[in-house]
């Protein structure tokens, strides 16, 4: 989900490309085309590079064979810098060709070859250290500046001048029409920007026909402090178990008006509510993730030859994803205490002896004025105009996963209901879902008003239009943090970090950094999703052959073992580096529902995420890869981060 899944002044650019000097990325030439046969049986190719050509990392050619009859064949050899490196039979059609050996910095040739037809390629990589380059761009200049549009911007655009020959005006032009046109016109992308902009509608429709304030007062008996509020909005986080993005979503839209009243700060909010999104959702057997983090596995176990079931193998690593469980823990250790550290404490002691729920300078990324969306003099508060339309979107959206993915999966197929519900959650159409969800919650928002005659069809349209536009700032930010990943991907940043990764690795340590690995990608490229299809496929074989040299057999438990701890690390420590990433979509989202300055939370969840993180390093995958059992790990995990909580934390507020 993906998901999930993001720049200096133009003068600082000149700087960098004069300190740097003028690596130009050469564009790809063809040349030496000819050919023996005769022209009716004459094959014709045309090669081009996928991405960028980086040092450190794979090169992926496109191969398309042409010819006048469809049913011929022809030998093809593919020779780099003179040496053979693909050897087969092609028909006409289009060939992706993976040269897994990294190429370093330099001039290349290509070579292609059928008798005497041949096709060449000449091309120029660049040095594969620049492909980090792009996000860290964004994500430092957001860090200091505290503006993440023009940060995203600069980023999208670095990586743009390294792709366009380091000239400026064209990677401008570009950033626009290669990175950020794309990004929107995706359909999966489409559809979230949609779901975003319609449950941005319900609520200011909810909030102006007294929806809000109705469910606020009616709660208002039960969080009836600070430290109820935040345990119920954990709660409910916990319960909107099936997608990420629903649950950042409703939970921070439906309890935002209660923390508000109760002097919770934003970011406070923002953090309970992303640290039980994604974890959750990459935890529960049922959910929108699992049939993509299952199929992940299964299509490696099948490259492989390994006798394992994927579903079982998913399920018996939940144990082994120490980041998400102790992430849980804490979330909820913070709100019960009350206690918390770093800038954490100080936003929330600001909200709790100020009022202010939104530090002075700070820009919510959806803002939706009390002025505006308050209702008419004398209206109802009645509640059921917020709990009805949010229990549709809940509720459609459970239906639409199950429509969707019953579509492909027969009842009679399965023994049990809950083995065919899992499989009917791993085929479904989650943005459909949503769209679907979003659409309904809306329309009955509009509705519910109108028939009581509480809003005006003039009033009504007004406050669905006003919650539209609340969710501009993050509709513009998501579409320019998916463009960062495009960069990313064209710049093969995870396969470059993948690559600088590779050496001589201890099985025993192989969880712990594969951890760290998936982290650092995550975080380098803003999505989770985009991290776990990038590294399973090439951490389990490493796994195996780790497994195979150190003499371990396929059916030996020790392999099992590592094999399920290579394969939580994946999933783990990219929910870790995804939580931790000001780029990604997830984090976005939470300070979206939230309204919380995007920056601010990022900065006061880190600490969080960062000490939470090492604990489940230090406790758990590295005891794990050496024979401990997880459970034992959690506990301890557990008890060191309430613990950190109890002795490091301060009271941060009555």
């Amino acid at each position: 989900m993906p998901r999930r899944l993001p720049r200096p002044e133009f003068l600082g650019h000149l700087v960098l490309v004069a300190g740097l000097g003028c690596l130009a990325v050469a564009p790809a030439t063809a040349a030496g085309l000819s050919s023996d046969l005769s022209p009716e049986l004459s094959p014709k190719f045309s090669i081009t590079l996928s991405g960028a050509p980086i040092s450190g990392a794979p090169l992926t050619l496109t191969l398309d064979v042409e010819a006048v009859r469809s049913d011929s064949s022809f030998p093809v050899e593919v020779r780099l810098d003179g040496e053979l490196v693909e050897s087969q039979e092609f028909s006409p059609g289009q060939y992706t060709i993976k040269l897994d050996e990294p190429l370093e910095a330099g001039a290349h040739t290509v070579r292609v070859e059928s008798g005497r037809t041949t096709r060449t390629l000449n091309f120029e990589t660049i040095p594969g250290w620049l492909s980090v380059i792009p996000p860290l761009v964004a994500i430092t200049l957001a860090l200091i500046f505290k503006d993440v549009l023009l940060s995203l911007f600069l980023g999208i655009f670095s990586g743009a001048l390294f792709l366009n020959g380091w000239n400026p005006i064209t990677a401008f032009a570009r950033s626009i029409d290669q990175f950020v046109a794309p990004s929107v016109a995706n359909p999966s992308n489409a559809k979230l920007l949609i779901f975003t902009t319609l449950l941005g509608g319900m609520v200011g429709l909810i909030s102006k026909s007294g929806g809000t304030q109705g469910l606020v007062d009616s709660l208002a008996k039960y969080a009836t402090n600070a430290r109820r509020g935040q345990i119920a909005t954990w709660v409910m986080g916990v319960l909107v178990f099936f997608d990420d993005y629903a649950n950042t979503l409703i939970v921070g839209s439906t309890m935002r008006p209660i923390t508000d009243r109760l002097r919770i700060s934003r970011e406070k909010l923002a953090y309970v509510v992303d640290s039980t999104a994604a974890p959750v959702a990459s935890l529960v057997p049922i959910s929108t993730w699992i049939g993509f983090e299952v199929g992940l596995i299964a299509a490696a176990f099948t490259q492989l030859d390994l006798p394992y079931n994927a579903y079982l193998a998913f399920v018996e690593s939940i144990p082994f994803r120490f980041y998400p469980i102790l992430a849980l823990v804490f979330g909820f250790t913070i709100a019960f205490s009350r206690r918390d550290f770093g800038p954490m404490l100080t936003a929330e002691r600001r909200a709790a002896s100020t009022g202010l729920l939104v530090a002075e300078g700070d820009t919510p990324l959806a803002d939706y004025d009390g002025g505006r969306l308050t209702p008419p003099e004398g209206a109802p508060k009645r509640p059921i105009n917020a709990i009805l339309p949010i229990l549709t979107v809940i509720g459609v959206t459970i239906f639409g996963l199950i429509a969707t993915g019953g579509a492909l999966v027969r009842r009679a197929d399965y023994p049990t209901a809950f083995k065919w519900l899992q499989d009917v959650f791993s085929n479904a159409d989650a943005n459909s879902a949503l769209l679907w969800a979003s659409l309904a919650g809306m329309t009955l928002a509009l509705i519910l008003p109108l028939v009581q005659r509480i809003l005006t069809v003039r009033q009504a349209t007004s406050a669905m239009v006003q919650g539209f536009s609340a969710m501009l700032l993050a509709l513009v930010v998501l579409i320019l943090a998916w463009s960062l990943g495009s960069v990313c991907s064209e710049l093969h940043t995870a396969d470059f970090l993948v690559a600088m990764s590779r050496g001589v690795i201890s099985p025993q340590l192989l969880p712990v950094l594969v951890f760290l690995l998936s982290a650092a990608t995550a975080f380098a490229t803003g999505t989770s999703w985009g991290t776990m299809g990038i590294l399973m496929p090439l951490v389990i074989p490493i796994a195996y052959g780790l497994s195979i040299e150190s003499g371990m057999a396929v059916t030996d438990d020790r392999f099992y073992l590592l094999l399920l701890g290579t394969i939580s690390g994946v999933l783990a420590g990219s929910v870790w580096g995804d939580h931790c990433s000001p780029i990604s979509d997830t984090t976005i989202l939470s300070s979206t529902a939230s309204g919380c300055d995007h920056i601010a939370h990022v900065k006061t969840q880190m600490p969080y995420a960062v000490t939470v993180g090492v604990v489940a390093m230090l406790l758990g995958d590295i005891p794990s890869g050496y024979g401990l059992s997880p459970w034992i790990s959690i506990a301890v995990g557990a008890a060191v981060l309430i613990a950190i909580v109890r002795w490091w934390g301060k009271p941060s507020g009555p």
